[in-house]
């Protein structure tokens, strides 16, 4: 759900405001520099030894927060030297974790659990980003009949690639599709094995439905932006609402070995992200943030809906996510999500 948007997308106008983009910077392992994203931290005591810390991210909404602590000076002054490198998927940003070319990963909690499941050894450093309203959105051409979610027996949807799971066409693949199918399932009485689903790079995906190459789409933001404003697309259902209401959807990760050796730097890191994530809540300076790191117009910012961010892991509203994923068959092994937050 991070791929890039066209900076010539037109403006939303009255319409409501929408949130989630992803990311919309497709550099691999970019260093964001200087005053930008690589700050070199002094610590609170002015020590030139500060602990350092490199992160794997995804430039978009959902790690906004980050970018934030980093450019107004929260990581600097918890003693934390701060490296934000930028890749194209969760699932690079996992393997940088893996391979040691990051203490910390920005990833949804789909991949993640996934991942942990197949090879045990990581965790969770802090909550990221939870859905609302509006943030995740089958959508369809008005001119197709389609209006409800029952209307979707039988119809293809397109949906963006998945990452780390392996496409299947009867189990979801991705946070997304996880998210819709448990929602068509229990909200609507929709059997999501009645639907095809079909995956394909995220920004072809409002050109497939206007061309008629799938008869709906699932998109987040701002795909879902370009789909109504370009092609007329209409909301056929939210994807976050019922059983999938406020699921969280992404967060910060690292290993246990990074966490036998950087103990302190990590909760060091941790602290001063949940000041940015409060910043964020508030709205303090993240409109600036995202129209400076995530490709996005400063028009096109301003007129995001955000989703939420929270202020500690918690656990129960993370494990929804797990036993989503274990009610679809997604996990290989038992996963429980408050043995994973680091602590």
């Amino acid at each position: 759900m991070r791929l890039p948007l066209s900076r010539t997308a037109p403006a939303r106008g009255g319409w409501p405001k929408r949130h989630g983009i992803g990311p919309i910077i497709g550099a691999v392992a970019v260093v964001l520099l200087a005053a930008g994203c690589h700050v070199a931290s002094t610590g609170s005591g002015g020590s030139a030894s500060a602990m350092s810390i490199t992160v794997a991210a995804l430039p978009g909404v959902d790690d906004a927060p980050l970018y934030l602590g980093v450019t107004d000076g929260a990581f600097r002054k918890a003693g934390v030297q701060v490296t934000v490198k930028t890749y194209d998927s969760a699932q690079q940003t996992l393997q940088a974790l893996e391979t040691g070319s990051a203490q910390v990963a920005v990833s949804d909690y789909a991949d993640f659990f996934y991942e942990q499941s197949l090879h045990p050894g990581l965790q969770i450093v802090s909550d990221g980003y939870d859905g609302s309203s509006n943030v995740m959105e089958v959508l369809a051409k008005p001119s197709s009949g389609i209006t409800t979610p029952g209307d979707l027996a039988r119809k293809t949807i397109g949906t963006p690639e998945p990452q780390e799971f392996p496409f299947s066409a009867e189990v979801p693949y991705s946070m997304e599709t996880l998210a819709t199918q448990a929602a068509l399932l229990e909200n609507y009485g929709v059997n999501p094995i009645s639907v095809t689903w079909k995956p394909m790079p995220a920004q072809n995906l409002s050109k497939a439905l206007a061309s008629g190459q799938v008869d709906a789409i699932l998109a987040t933001e701002p795909y879902i932006f370009q789909a109504e404003s370009q092609d007329g697309a209409a909301e056929v259902m939210d994807s976050l609402n019922g059983i999938t209401a406020s699921l969280p959807l992404a967060g910060y990760f690292t290993s246990r070995a990074d966490d036998s050796k950087d103990g302190s730097a990590l909760s060091a890191f941790r602290s001063a992200l949940i000041q940015a994530q409060t910043q964020a809540a508030a709205g303090t300076g993240l409109r600036s943030v995202l129209a400076h790191y995530s490709g996005m117009t400063t028009q096109t910012a301003d007129m995001v809906t955000l989703g939420v961010y929270p202020t500690s892991a918690n656990a129960g509203g993370i494990q929804r996510v797990v036993d989503l994923m274990d009610n679809f068959s997604m996990l290989g092994a038992d996963v429980s999500a408050s043995s994973l937050i680091f602590r």
